[in-house]
């Protein structure tokens, strides 16, 4: 449900209009939270149409009642006409997009506002099927919702819509974000700086965004607002060129949210530019899953095992193994099933899978010491993502180099421009830009000179290198 300071935030996000009427969606409406705040705004002659018809479409048959319930009271104006549909909003809306009709044609909107489900959807379902039919290709209801939507907008029509982050990064939603940008311009985005507060009442820790999208629109500059939770008192507004949102040349269409003042951020040089292909590195999950694994992972270390490296091996940034006092297993036993999962001892660069945006950094790196392990070959554990060469470790310079720039603030801040779930993923790794290889292995030089390494250290000699 949309609490109501966070709906009218939304509706007071559309522009003013020299429109005579205006033609409102609001998919998946529940109660009409989102519908009556944009009606309340209207009646405020906060928009400037003559009349207005909004189309909700809301399938639970309790919520229904109460939404037609709210919506009649606004439709006792003269100047306001409610419709309310209790069919599926997908179902609808491709039939109505691709000429495929069972039922009445919809409109052509003028605005859409929508806080829609959040729900995986199967590849084989009708649903994906339905999408695809009307040229869309997306893995949730959410962004089904918001594409739908937006292709459903005439020419200069605005889309405000409270969403999940995670659209911003990944293979899964890049077709989703190539939709967004080809047909709309962003607008605005507004980011809720703690998860658990916009929400609280529904216990939602999914990281939220609200989007104010244009049809058909010039993309110009993005204006980006933060606030702490849902009572929007510490609202704090910048604007940034789009090529700070989604970087020119990024063929995945990466979409970075600046989370600070444009002169507070740490950035990274732009010598920084190359990519982990460029340097013959790669990065992959850690191959042990230890539910899968269960029969071969052992306590602590005996005749038949090696080394099996949890996250919390690398509390320091440096290699602790084995712990015996730590809950998570320090063994695996090598054998023919195991085989496959094992790397060969070396040097690796590790990063830890799972953070939140509260925790004081994002990315936790460490290394992998090849001298404190006793052993030919080691596991490493599904949470951890692994920088390695073609299965092999690195040399040691460049791995202490790599976890240093890893480790920075910079990389800190670029990271979660574009990073709104909870997970750090080798996808959004091998997505990154490094310093070239001779760099990170001055870097890694440095680094291991020093008997420990401050966040002010590795920032200052990030800073100073050429």
């Amino acid at each position: 449900m949309t609490p109501a300071t966070v709906a009218r935030f939304m509706a007071a996000l559309f522009p003013p209009s020299d429109r005579k009427a205006c033609c409102l969606l609001d998919p998946g409406a529940g109660m009409g939270s989102l519908t009556m705040a944009f009606l309340e705004r209207y009646g405020k002659s906060g928009l400037g149409f003559d009349e207005i018809s909004t189309v909700a479409f809301e399938i639970d048959g309790a919520l229904r009642a109460e939404l037609e319930r709210n919506l009649a009271n606004y439709a006792k104006e003269p100047s306001v006409l409610c419709a309310v549909h209790p069919s599926d909003f997908i179902e609808a809306a491709t039939e109505s997009l691709t000429g495929d009709m069972f039922g009445q044609a919809l409109p052509v909107f003028t605005h859409a506002i929508l806080n829609p489900p959040y729900k995986k959807i199967n590849s084989n379902s009708r649903h994906r099927e339905l999408l695809r039919r009307a040229g869309i290709e997306t893995v949730n209801l959410y962004s089904a919702f918001v594409a739908l939507a937006l292709a459903m907008l005439g020419p200069g029509g605005h889309l405000v819509a409270i969403i999940p982050r995670s659209f911003c990064n990944g293979p899964y939603y890049r077709p989703f974000r190539e939709f967004v940008l080809d047909k709309a311009a962003i607008r605005r985005v507004h980011l809720f700086d703690a998860r658990d507060k916009a929400f609280k009442k529904d216990g939602v820790l999914q990281e939220n965004v609200i989007v104010h999208l244009e049809r058909g629109a010039e993309q110009g500059t993005v204006i980006v607002s933060t606030s702490t939770d849902d009572r929007f008192h510490d609202c704090v507004v910048h604007a940034h060129p789009f090529d700070e949102i989604v970087l020119p040349g990024d063929p995945a269409h990466f979409v970075h949210i600046p989370t600070a003042q444009p002169d507070s951020t740490i950035p990274l040089p732009p010598a920084f530019k190359y990519s982990l292909d460029d340097l013959d590195i790669q990065v992959s999950t850690g191959p042990v899953v230890d539910f899968r694994a269960r029969g071969h992972i052992r306590q602590m270390p005996q005749k038949g095992t090696v080394p099996l490296l949890y996250p919390c091996h690398f509390g320091s940034g440096r290699l602790e193994w084995p712990k015996p006092k730590a809950r998570k297993p320090n063994a695996i036993l090598r054998n023919e099933e195991t085989e496959r999962l094992l790397y060969p001892i070396g040097s690796y660069t590790v990063v830890r899978r799972f953070s939140a945006k509260e925790e004081r950094r994002r990315i936790v790196a460490g290394v992998v010491c090849p001298s404190v392990l006793d052993a030919q070959v080691i596991g490493f554990e599904n949470h951890l993502n692994v920088f390695h060469n073609h299965r092999h470790g690195l040399p040691e310079q460049l791995a202490w180099g790599l976890s240093a720039f890893l480790n920075s603030t910079a990389v800190d801040n670029a990271f979660r421009r574009f990073n709104g779930h909870t997970q750090v993923n080798a996808t959004d790794l091998r997505a990154m830009k490094y310093p070239d290889r001779d760099t990170l292995i001055r870097l890694g030089r440095w680094a291991m000179s020093r008997k420990g390494l401050t966040q002010g250290a590795i920032d200052k000699k990030l800073g100073n290198l050429p």
